[in-house]
C-alpha cells in the first residue's frame, strides 16, 4: 500500500501543471481552429455579443519570419485569432456605472490552435473593475461570455 501511494506522488509531481493566470478564462476544445472559430462566432452572436473586428495573428507574425528568426513561434503554434466583440446594451450599462471602465469596450476573445486542440482565452473583466461601482454589470457580461464560449467548445467537439 505504501509503494503504490510512494508511486501515485511521484506521478503526480512529475506531472507539468500549467496554471492559468487568475485574470485569464481559458476552455479548450478538441478540434482545429477553423471549426473552434465558427462556433466561438456563432455563440457569441447567440449571447448577442457582436464581431466587430478579427485579427489572424498568426499570419501577421509569419510575415515577420526572416526578420524575428528563431524567435518566431518558438512554442510551434499551428494559429492564433483574436475576435473582437461588442453589446451596445451592456457598454450603455458599464458607461452608466463607470465611464472609466469603457476602457473595456470592445472585449475580445483570442483562440491558439496547437495539435488539432484550439485553446479559447478571454481576458477577464472582472479582473479590471475590481472595486468600481460598475463591478455587478461587468460580471454579468463575463458570465455571459464565459458561458457562450463554454457552448462553443462543446459545439466544436460536436457534444
Amino acid at each position: 500500500m505504501k509503494k503504490s501511494l510512494f508511486a501515485l506522488l511521484l506521478m503526480l509531481l512529475s506531472c507539468t501543471v500549467l496554471a492559468v493566470p487568475p485574470g485569464v478564462y481559458r476552455v479548450d476544445a478538441r478540434a482545429p481552429m477553423a471549426v473552434t472559430h465558427e462556433a466561438v462566432y456563432a455563440a457569441l452572436e447567440e449571447a448577442k455579443f457582436w464581431v466587430v473586428f478579427e485579427a489572424d495573428l498568426g499570419a501577421s507574425m509569419a510575415g515577420f519570419a526572416e526578420r524575428w528568426g528563431d524567435e518566431l513561434n518558438r512554442n510551434r503554434l499551428d494559429g492564433i485569432r483574436s475576435i473582437v466583440v461588442c453589446n451596445a446594451w451592456y457598454a450603455n450599462q458599464v458607461s452608466n456605472a463607470d465611464p472609466d471602465l469603457l476602457a473595456l469596450c470592445p472585449l475580445r476573445v483570442n483562440l491558439v490552435e496547437k495539435d488539432g486542440v484550439t485553446r479559447i482565452l478571454f481576458a477577464r473583466p472582472t479582473t479590471i473593475a475590481v472595486g468600481s461601482p460598475g463591478i455587478a454589470v461587468v460580471q454579468e457580461i463575463e458570465d455571459v461570455i464565459t458561458r457562450a464560449l463554454q457552448t462553443a467548445a462543446a459545439a466544436a467537439e460536436g457534444r
